[in-house]
């Protein structure tokens, strides 16, 4: 077994030379809160999704419970989304007086299908979000219908999914609102953070006004060189801005994230090719129709097929310092859904199987062609032991 010297961070991200120097002159400048950085990649953003503007925020989790809080969710109303999501997106329903309910997802793609979402409306629903798992878009032409038909808010959860496309448009561009996220391991990246961009401009100026304490006015302005601007306070909000130092990174991440994309592309394609003989299910073919942003690579472990368990090749892989991740249990399995909700995981068979079989591999822009051929001999490597029954399963 041949084990690397240095261990192989998942999603570790690639800064440049340029977002280094932007944050040293951001702390030359003196303005280290929401400044003219934060401006300047907020109209960036825009620009790239041809939207009309974009809020930039310190999550795409803020970005998520604004975007519901937008929706004046009254007690017992409903939003639909998927059972395969992480919790970000659950958690902003119930933080904004919604009620969620999910739906199972297409064991293919991974994204939810639209067929389990109509068979849950109901009268209490008002929402649907809609998130582009791993990268890959969402059946949106049959998600903007049930939308239109059932006279529902659709939201986008573009966390996965800043450069996907789909029939010639961007992501985020078919709902009413749309969230993405610049963590550290997303292919945009601010440390932390978000963007929110919405088809109203005047719902994105609530959101604004909610982003920073419910202020009519925000620091930027009370403060600039056109002097104090007394503000009022039109809503309880919430401390959700970005700052100028999260911004000076995501500036030339933005400007980098075709180039970056395009190593993705190719890390993806080596695996596609490396692991077609392989007893594991690789990720669905591309569509023509779409563009998939390459975020999350997985692979599916079916023990039957592999001869071990998915924790036992994660473990596995760690042990031969290759970081990966799972992307993501299923949202009833977690215990605080199960107690506050009475979900039965079993009622979403394939979320429950698609949650407990992948795996998500390294595939940033930042490795090297070395560091792609260490993770394909691990995945050989893991998988002849487990053949000969060498690899232990998880406890």
């Amino acid at each position: 077994m041949r084990v690397r010297e240095n261990f192989l961070v998942f999603g570790a991200p690639a800064i440049g030379e340029d977002e280094i120097a932007e944050v040293v002159d951001t702390l030359r400048s003196g303005w280290l809160g929401t400044g003219p950085k934060t401006k300047r990649f907020e109209q960036d953003f825009a620009a790239y999704k041809g939207a009309p503007a974009a809020l930039a925020l310190n999550s795409a989790t803020a970005g998520l419970h604004l975007a519901c809080r937008s929706l004046d969710l009254q007690p017992g109303d409903e939003v639909i989304t998927t059972a395969m999501t992480f919790c970000a997106t659950v958690n902003a329903i119930i933080h904004a007086g919604g009620t969620p309910v999910l739906a199972d997802i297409d064991p293919v793609t991974g994204n939810f299908d639209p067929i389990d979402v109509e068979r849950r409306i109901t009268s209490r629903t008002r929402a649907i979000i809609a998130v582009h798992f791993a990268g890959r878009a969402c059946d949106m032409a049959s998600l903007c219908d049930l939308s239109f038909r059932y006279d529902l808010a659709l939201i986008e959860d573009c966390a996965h999914a800043v450069e996907t496309e789909l029939d010639g448009r961007k992501a985020g561009t078919f709902g009413d609102l749309a969230v993405f996220s610049f963590y550290s391991t997303k292919n945009v990246v601010t440390g932390e953070g978000g963007m929110v961009i919405a088809k109203d401009e005047r719902v994105l100026e609530r959101i604004r006004v909610l982003s920073l304490h419910g202020m009519s006015r925000d620091a930027w302005k009370r403060f600039s060189a056109e002097g104090f601007k007394h503000y009022s306070v039109e809503e309880a909000g919430f401390k959700y801005n970005m700052t100028d130092m999260q911004a000076a990174l995501g500036i030339h991440q933005l400007a980098r994230v075709e180039e970056n994309w395009k190593r993705r592309d190719d890390i993806w394609r080596q695996y596609q090719k490396a692991f077609a003989d392989l007893p594991v299910g690789l990720p669905a073919a591309d569509e023509e129709s779409q563009r998939h942003a390459r975020h999350l690579y997985q692979l599916r472990i079916d023990r039957a097929r592999c001869g071990i368990e998915r924790d036992g090749f994660l473990n596995a892989l760690t042990e031969r310092r290759i970081g990966a991740g799972v992307h993501y249990l299923a949202i009833p399995e977690h215990p605080y859904y199960r107690r506050t909700f009475g979900w039965d995981p079993s009622e979403w068979p394939h979320a429950l199987r698609f949650g407990r079989e992948t795996l998500s591999l390294p595939i940033s822009p930042g490795m090297t062609n070395q560091d792609v051929e260490d993770v394909v001999e691990a995945v050989h490597d893991v998988m002849a032991e487990a053949r000969k029954g060498g690899v232990a399963d998880a406890a």
